[in-house]
């Protein structure tokens, strides 16, 4: 069997003011942005962050977002997460919070409008996740 290495570069977006939004993104993970002409580069802020990149919008917004960031925290820190994202500029846009045992989380608008979800997963014992009821 081969051994791949891939791992994520950085999540890519158009933006219509890519250093705003890169410094939403920077107060969102801890990272310093690093602009470079009309583009943002925002590295890790550490050894399991990742990396995004913020280009000009070349087109029309497309009506339906396909993919989006799912950010993970510790149990018990999603809604302070949460509150601290929606003082940065960040729109609540619903909760899933009772439709499934393994996981919890608020999906959220950037101030651009693209969606992202913070999620937290319940701790786990050796027969399976703890029961939060």
């Amino acid at each position: 069997m081969e051994n791949h290495q891939i791992s994520l570069g950085a999540i890519n977006l158009e933006a219509a003011d890519p250093a705003a939004l890169a410094a939403f993104w920077a107060g969102v993970t801890g990272a310093a942005p690093l602009p470079g002409g009309d583009s943002v580069y925002l590295p890790p802020a550490g050894p399991n962050g990742f990396a995004m990149f913020f280009q000009p919008l070349t087109g029309p917004r497309p009506e339906r977002q396909a993919i989006h960031p799912d950010l993970t925290v510790p149990w018990g820190s999603r809604q302070p997460e949460v509150e601290r994202l929606l003082t940065l500029g960040a729109t609540h846009r619903w909760d899933v919070l009772d439709e499934h045992p393994h996981v919890q989380w608020t999906t959220l608008a950037d101030p651009e409008g693209n969606l992202f979800c913070v999620a937290e997963h319940p701790p786990t014992v050796a027969s399976g996740p703890v029961s939060t009821y």
